[in-house]
């Protein structure tokens, strides 16, 4: 019998999503068994920094990508939304998993949407991108910033005077949290998720062609198709964790809608466009939306938030 290694971080919901790919693959290839392999990130390493002081590279992959490519694992499994854009050398990402829905969720104990917050409420993220956008519909609100996995973070809000914590759908939901407190959903028109949110990625060695043929059982296209256009619009406008960026790609048919933003890190500016194409030419989408941001002026504002957040100095819930 066949034997091979997934590699993984080893938070709750990254096991839940490595062990979510070796049943799929163990289903599909029961001839073959998988092993899983916990390894430690950057990200994972310095949980008392935040994200933005730690640049965009590889925080949640570069460790995993390394032992993928020495070959002491054969498939890395990763939240589609910690890879970069463009995948390193000799690897390449074998297949996205059906997504989960991609929205953040609202967490509070008795409020149900950002508009329902009291004014000067606290609300804890580790986000530019949401931080941006609440400060945008809600300039009042005092935002802190939360390191941490999931459960992590849910214990650190329940033991905190904060008002309210945004997280994304997908984590609350696969780990069975959504009962922890009230969990509201917020829509996209209200906040813009991440490129790539909600969904799973199974990266490989692209020279490969056993695993590739491995993975094609996991892949999702229309999952495929929708992170294709926001990662080539992220792509395109060069961002990262130390800029506030979001999109979300819905498909219909053999059409493509895709929502993006760009923002500063106060909330004070927030460029937003739409644009819609043809489904078999997603990445063509998502650029010629990356520059319609751009000829608003997205460049010199994500140039500015870059620079600004790596010289602010916040604390950590």
């Amino acid at each position: 019998m066949n034997k091979f290694t997934i590699g993984t971080r080893g938070s709750e919901l990254a096991l839940w999503q490595a062990n979510m790919v070796r049943d799929a693959l163990e289903t599909a290839f029961p001839d073959t068994t998988f092993e899983i392999k916990v390894i430690r990130t950057t990200g994972d390493q310095m949980q008392e920094i935040a994200l933005s002081k730690l640049g965009d590279k590889g925080l949640f992959t570069r460790q995993i990508e390394t032992e993928l490519l020495r070959g002491s694992i054969d498939f890395a499994v990763h939240s589609l939304k910690d890879l970069q854009t463009e995948q390193p050398e000799g690897l390449i990402i074998g297949a996205v998993c059906k997504r989960e829905i991609s929205n953040d969720v609202l967490i509070s104990r008795d409020y149900s949407s950002i508009d329902e917050l009291p004014a000067g409420a606290k609300v804890a993220t580790g986000s530019l991108r949401r931080r941006s956008q609440l400060l945008n519909r809600r300039p009042d609100l005092q935002i802190v910033e939360i390191r941490g996995n999931v459960p992590t973070r849910l214990d650190k809000f329940a033991s905190s005077d904060m008002d309210a914590m945004i997280l994304a759908y997908a984590g609350i939901f696969r780990l069975g949290l959504t009962e922890t407190f009230k969990c509201s959903l917020i829509p996209a028109d209200v906040m813009v998720p991440a490129v790539g949110q909600g969904a799973i990625a199974v990266e490989v060695r692209s020279d490969d062609e056993q695993f590739l043929r491995l993975t094609t059982a996991l892949n999702d296209e229309v999952t495929e198709i929708a992170v294709n256009a926001e990662r080539a619009f992220l792509r395109r406008l060069e961002g990262g964790c130390q800029v506030p960026i979001g999109a979300a790609a819905t498909i219909e048919a053999n059409e493509i809608k895709l929502d993006g933003i760009v923002g500063s890190l106060d909330g004070t500016v927030v460029f937003r466009e739409s644009a819609t194409g043809d489904a078999a030419e997603p990445d063509a989408l998502g650029v010629l939306l990356a520059e319609r941001l751009i000829d608003k002026g997205a460049a010199e504002l994500i140039g500015l938030s870059r620079s600004q957040s790596e010289q602010s100095a916040g604390a950590l819930l």
